[in-house]
Formats: structure tokens, C-alpha cells, sequence
């Protein structure tokens, strides 16, 4: 599309680099300027209205717009608008968003460590996993296994962990002491008459194979999603992390959940980690945790893994780690009014009301010929999308029924060729449903066009 020169698509592509695009495509098409937003919904700065599908990044559960939000941010501002947590300091904000956090966690946790994105909660977990190995005497106990299609962040040890081919290529990833096991997806991993609680069965094996070929005594941790996001939304199968769990337990092997998309009621339960009966050392959390109204992540420690790093601290005499806006009290304070808001109104009630006609009519897509599997849990999901004429470009046949989509008024994401939808917590029967009418509409135009 053509931008008149001085149009603010024409000087962001004059000035940005954005993430996860074709930099010469941008400087062809420009960006979508993105002007207001409220509930479910944003505009543009031509006016043009879209149903955010995807809650901006996983992320905005409260929906757009939420002026208790704004408040709490101002209020703040007012009062002390930024410290931090070094050298002995601390504000009100963090205590009270950390005592929040051990409060709501679904299984023991003693400690929260703050950082300011999931890329950032999942670097931190491996420095400070690999600064507990050395605190037990147990320096060869460094590698970390991840899966295959997993998404944990962008920073060079998160995206080591993250199992995505393009988060590699050319950035000389992944790192040597990261490993990756079986992706839980039954449809395109299974063995031919494999069941599905058989491919469970499979996986586990994969994994402990794994730990033994390297070693069990040189594996630190696992890293995993309850349901992985942003590899396209792969639902486990029945059995799998009844499976997993206990391999793990097997060799002393921490286990990281990895609740950045999940956490806050996107599966049907406030974590993930209860959906799935999960029992994690480490909870890493961000997205839902302000709804992204400002940027805060946090790591949430077992009694287990803080011990021997406060041992370690205190041999050392300090805890080599910290970033400047580590438990904002902006930040912090956003995030309390965002959680309170999540319970008062009952956001993981509506979500449990909600998800049936979601989970249906994403179902229901199956009805195109073009989409080969539909996968999803509570407020999120994903249509596979498949032809023959696209097979050997990957992507391709994705990135037009997005096109699409856009087109009809709808905003989603494909990951290759995986639709997702991941609308705010706050969407209503009547919105799900107009969501979805556009998504058939979009998926009937491309199937016609081919």
C-alpha cells in the first residue's frame, strides 16, 4: 500500500525496526498504525474498528481502555514514580504485588524475583538455576531441556530455550547447554496406529531418553508451557504431563512452568499449572499480570530453589543480578489493580462460561476445507490451515487468511499456518461469535480463491 511521504506509516518505516517482520517488506507496505482502543476492540488511524483476536500479544485480559488502570498508574506517578529494588531498597508497590503473587500461586512458592518481560523471567530462571547448581557443588549440572515449538522469549538464553527454527537462524542459536525434547502434538508427531495416550507415553520416553543420553547428573531443568502458545497453540494430549512430571522427579531435575500466556485465566483456571495438576519450582509470569498496560514479568521461586541461592549470595556477599526497572512501582501498583480486577469481576468465571461457544465454534471451522485441525482450551485456540498448492511454502497460506482477516476487520496471528485466537478475557458470547462469523467469512474467501 502507498503512504503519502510525511503519513506516520511513512516515518515509522523511515525510523523502526519491528519485530517479527520482513524488514524490506516493511519498507514496501509500511505498518498498521494502531490509534485507540477499548474492550475488545482497537482502531487505526484511518478509523477503521477491529476486534483484537489476539489481546494484543496473549495479553490484555481486562480488555482495552480499563480506566482503573490509567488511575492506578497516575496515582502512583504522583507518589513516587520510580525506584528500585537494589542494595537493600524496596517500595510499597513490589511488597504488595509479591505478597499478592505467593498468595495466588497454586503450589507453595517462597520467593518472587521481578523483571520486566518473560523473555527477561526465563533468562533470569536459567542464571539463577545455574547459580544454584554451583551453590550444591554441582557445577556439571547446567543443561536445560525445552521442547521442540516451545516459546519462552528472545533474549539469547530464551530463545535458546525457544523451539522455533526462525528464533535461531542466523543469530547462532541455540546456546550448547540447551536441549530440546518431543513436541506434544499428537497430529503431526504420532506414529502410524499410535494413540494418543501411547504418544504421551512416547514423549515421556523421548524426554527421559534424553536425560539419560546426556546424563541426568549434568540436567539442571525443564522448561514448558502448560499449553504452548506461540508455537501454535498445542493443546498436550490426555496423559502427557501425568507422564512428564514424574521423569522429572526421577532425576532431581527442576521443573519451570512457564505460565507467561496461561497465567491468569486464559486455560479456564487462574494457572495453567491447576488445569493440568502441574506441581513447578519455578513460575514464570507476565502478559495477564498487567495486562500488559505496562511492562512487568516475575519469576516465582519453591522454598527448594531460593535456599541454596540465598546460601550462595551470601558466601558470594551479593546477588550479581538486577535490572533498573525490576518491581516498578508503576508497574507494580498496574498490576495489583489488574489483578484485582481479574477477581472482582470474575474474569476466569467468564472465561469457564465463555469458552464452550468459543471452543465450538472453533471447532466449527473444520468445516472449511482448508483447515486440517483445530486445537484449543478455554479462551484459546487455533485453526491448522492446509493446501496443496502452499505445502512447500511454509507459511504462505497462513499469511493470506490473515490478510484477510485484517481485511474483514478481525486480528489474529498466524504462526506459519495456525490461525490463533486469544481474545481479552472480557469477551462476551454475542463477541465470540462475531469473531469467529468473520473468521468463516475470511476462511471461505481464501478457500474460494484457490
Amino acid at each position: 500500500m502507498a503512504h503519502l511521504p510525511n503519513s506516520l506509516e511513512a516515518r515509522d518505516t523511515a525510523v523502526q525496526l519491528h519485530s517479527y517482520a520482513d524488514a524490506r517488506r516493511q519498507e514496501e507496505t509500511g505498518a498498521i498504525v494502531i490509534d485507540k482502543g477499548d474492550g475488545i476492540y482497537v482502531s487505526d488511524i484511518n478509523g477503521k474498528r477491529y476486534i483484537e483476536g489476539m489481546a494484543g500479544l496473549w495479553s490484555v485480559a481486562v480488555g482495552f481502555g480499563e480506566k482503573r488502570l490509567v488511575d492506578a498508574a497516575a496515582r502512583q506517578m504522583e507518589k513516587l514514580p520510580y525506584y528500585h529494588t537494589f542494595t537493600y531498597k524496596t517500595h510499597g508497590p513490589s511488597i504488595e504485588l509479591a505478597e499478592k503473587l505467593i498468595e495466588m500461586a497454586p503450589v507453595p512458592m517462597s520467593k518472587v524475583y521481578f523483571t520486566n518481560s518473560g523473555s527477561e523471567a526465563n533468562d533470569t530462571a536459567i542464571k539463577l538455576i545455574w547459580y544454584r547448581s554451583n551453590a550444591l557443588g554441582q557445577p556439571q549440572r547446567k543443561k536445560i531441556i525445552s521442547r521442540v515449538r516451545g516459546y519462552h522469549g528472545v533474549t539469547i538464553a530464551s530463545a535458546s530455550l525457544t523451539g522455533l527454527p526462525n528464533n535461531h537462524r542466523s543469530f547462532d542459536l541455540p546456546l550448547p547447554q540447551i536441549l530440546h525434547t518431543t513436541c506434544p502434538h499428537y497430529r503431526s508427531q504420532k506414529k502410524d496406529g499410535e494413540s494418543e495416550a501411547d504418544f504421551a507415553r512416547r514423549c515421556a520416553q523421548d524426554l527421559e531418553d534424553l536425560i539419560l543420553a546426556e546424563g541426568p547428573e549434568t540436567i539442571a531443568a525443564f522448561f514448558a508451557e502448560p499449553v504452548m502458545g506461540a508455537g501454535g497453540v498445542i493443546v498436550p494430549p490426555d496423559g502427557y504431563w501425568e507422564a512428564v512430571q514424574p521423569v522429572l522427579k526421577k532425576y532431581g531435575i527442576l521443573f519451570v512452568a512457564d505460565e507467561v500466556i496461561c497465567g491468569f485465566g486464559r486455560t479456564g483456571n487462574m494457572f495453567g499449572t491447576q488445569t493440568y495438576n502441574l506441581e513447578p519450582d519455578i513460575m514464570t509470569l507476565s502478559k495477564a499480570l498487567s495486562s500488559s498496560y505496562q511492562p512487568i514479568s516475575a519469576l516465582l521461586i519453591s522454598d527448594e530453589v531460593y535456599q541454596p541461592i540465598a546460601d550462595e549470595s551470601h558466601r558470594i556477599g551479593v546477588l550479581g543480578h538486577g535490572y533498573t526497572g525490576s518491581g516498578h512501582p508503576v508497574a507494580a501498583a498496574v498490576a495489583l489493580e489488574n489483578l484485582k480486577i481479574i477477581e472482582e469481576r470474575d474474569l476466569v468465571g467468564n472465561v469457564r462460561a465463555v469458552a464452550p461457544v468459543f471452543q465450538k465454534r472453533l471447532q466449527g471451522l473444520k468445516a472449511n476445507p482448508l483447515v486440517v485441525e483445530t486445537r484449543g482450551i478455554g479462551l484459546i485456540g487455533a485453526a491448522e490451515l492446509s493446501h496443496n498448492a502452499y505445502i512447500d511454502t511454509p507459511g504462505a497460506l497462513g499469511a493470506k487468511a490473515n490478510a484477510h482477516f485484517h481485511e474483514n476487520g478481525l486480528i489474529s496471528r498466524n504462526m506459519l499456518d495456525a490461525m490463533a485466537f486469544c481474545p481479552p478475557l472480557i469477551i462476551t458470547e454475542a463477541q465470540v461469535n462475531g469473531m469467529f462469523d468473520i473468521a468463516e467469512e475470511s476462511l471461505a474467501a481464501v478457500s474460494n480463491s484457490l
